[in-house]
């Protein structure tokens, strides 16, 4: 895992809009969507890139089995 650190405001910078990178951060790792398929649009579900998800994807169908598959480029300081 990288030792790279985000705040929130850093994290907001990963939206696939300011910057081409999309980043979710999840109980304080940053994984990276960039190239996952279903986040290739605007949104996924209504959730956008850039944030900090975690009381999200506990209500997801998946929860959070898919972290597994994703590569985590940091730490979420929040």
């Amino acid at each position: 895992m990288s030792e790279r650190t985000f705040t929130k405001t850093e994290l907001a910078e990963y939206n696939g809009v300011q910057r081409p990178e999309k980043y979710v951060a999840i109980d304080g790792l940053v994984y990276d969507l960039t190239e996952i398929p279903t986040w290739s649009g605007a949104n996924h579900h209504g959730n956008v890139a850039g944030q900090d998800l975690s009381a999200i994807i506990v209500n997801a169908p998946h929860k959070k089995s898919v972290l597994a598959k994703l590569t985590v480029v940091g730490k979420y300081l929040g």
